[in-house]
């Protein structure tokens, strides 16, 4: 069975509803190339068909929206064991179809329920109505691998409020539904039972006005039936605001990282925040740093050419590699970083990973 399933469902008035399923529920439907070259060419030819009016983004099983990208294919190409050529064609084609969702002329409804990290953090903040259940578990936690966080990620944490973009980006810590709404990263919270309704809703409206208004409305009724299931729920990153704001009020990043590690506190959310910076890349550290200081003013489509040329980069060094060995692939869980400590890591070998490797971007024509 095909890896994405589409289906086009009727609706009342005879327009339809794309829905794209990522399914590989095995792999917690992982984003791979497979995947990436399936949705790419139906997302442009539901665009030019003027029947299709909305579509669905969804996956299979209940556990991921979707856990990630092919880090382990990645992982070969950069040991030797794969397509040399693999990573730029990955994340060329995985960048494109973000920025085309971010761009689409039409509604993309994703239904974020369970795990969304990674490539579906991705695709997930290029809809324009994106909703997340009372599972759903958000994060880019790639400081532990030795990455960045990249698919867009220059672009919606710079926008988050305060400095929490910067905290999370450095941490990598976890977001619920009630936190994905305060950050902006989400639109809607329903129960993930209502999945079903709801796209059953959407087939009985008339679909000759403002589809995304329709589409709005209609989850506006629906999270005011689901808001109970939500009243209790924590929300960490909204209730630790000021103490973000006091780890992330330092000129360095290194005063940043000090700070966080000199916090005493038996908080388990903070405890989660310090060990991530105690034992992540430090050089992913100086990097997520640099990186967002630099996109802050960049249009999307500069952000995406800017973290191709990094997650290129990265790739034709060892930090990525390193720590997707000790993370996923021989799980000893001890990473050997270039860098052992922020005070080591090297300013111009940081610089160098923000040089472009081309004369032209491959994705100069967004």
């Amino acid at each position: 069975m095909s890896c994405v399933l589409f289906t086009e469902h009727p609706t009342a008035d005879g327009h339809l509803i794309g829905e794209i399923c990522l399914n590989a529920e095995r792999s917690l439907n992982a984003l791979t190339l497979e995947m990436i070259d399936l949705i790419q060419p139906q997302l442009d030819r539901w665009q030019q068909d003027e029947r299709v009016v909305a579509v669905f983004l969804d996956s299979a099983g209940s556990k991921a929206f979707c856990a990630g990208g092919d880090v382990v294919n990645l992982y070969r190409s950069i040991k030797g064991d794969g397509d040399p050529d693999f990573p730029e064609a990955f994340f060329t084609r995985e960048y494109r179809l973000d920025y085309t969702l971010h761009t689409y002329s039409k509604p993309v409804i994703c239904w974020a329920s369970g795990i969304v990290m990674g490539g579906g953090m991705g695709l997930m903040n290029g809809c324009s109505h994106r909703v997340v259940t009372e599972t759903s578990h958000l994060a880019m936690p790639e400081v532990t691998i030795g990455l960045y966080p990249d698919v867009g990620g220059s672009w919606f944490l710079n926008r988050m409020p305060g400095r929490s973009g910067l905290f999370l980006g450095l941490t990598g810590n976890p977001i619920n539904a009630p936190d994905a709404l305060y950050l902006g990263l989400a639109d809607r919270a329903l129960r993930s039972d209502m999945r079903d309704g709801f796209l059953q809703r959407l087939q009985t409206l008339s679909w000759n006005g403002d589809a995304g208004g329709l589409i709005s409305q209609v989850l506006r009724e629906l999270e005011q039936e689901a808001a109970a299931s939500f009243a209790e729920m924590p929300a960490p990153i909204r209730e630790h605001e000021a103490l973000i704001r006091q780890i992330t009020d330092h000129d360095t990043v290194q005063g940043m990282v000090a700070a966080l590690s000199a916090l005493e506190s038996d908080d388990k959310w903070v405890l989660r925040a310090k060990r991530a910076i105690t034992h992540g890349s430090p050089l992913s550290i100086v990097m997520i740093h640099e990186q967002l200081k630099r996109s802050r003013h960049l249009s999307l489509k500069e952000v995406f050419q800017q973290e191709l040329i990094l997650s290129v980069q990265c790739c034709r060094h060892e930090e990525f590699a390193e720590g997707v060995r000790a993370l996923l692939v021989d799980k000893d869980n001890q990473p050997n970083w270039v860098f052992s400590s922020l005070d080591k890591v090297e300013p111009e070998f940081v610089a160098g990973l923000f040089k472009s490797p081309w004369p032209v971007n491959p994705l100069q024509d967004l």
